[in-house]
């Protein structure tokens, strides 16, 4: 259970279908605000989404070192680069 804001955010990814193809959209929530603190969108699912969704929730909110992520554990989320990313704000 998150305290306060920025202890605990969910990722999670859905796919939007349109008439030019299907769209992907990555968004992280606050788990104490319920408000989506991130989102990226992108014609491809692959880790660059959830990567860029995360930096930009990171961007916007300052999230301090001990930062919880929950997620599906899919393979965007827990491919190198986004585990890598995640250590790098002190976010896990």
């Amino acid at each position: 259970k998150a305290t306060a804001p920025n202890k605990v955010w969910l990722g999670d990814m859905t796919y939007i279908p349109t008439k030019e193809g299907t769209l992907y959209l990555a968004v992280n929530i606050d788990v104490f605000s319920r408000k989506i603190v991130g989102w990226s969108m992108s014609s491809r699912m692959h880790d660059k989404l959830v990567r860029d969704c995360f930096l930009q929730a990171c961007g916007k909110e300052h999230p301090q070192p001990g930062l919880i992520v929950h997620t599906d554990q899919g393979s965007q989320y827990t491919s190198s680069r986004y585990q890598s990313t995640l250590r790098q704000v002190g976010a896990q």
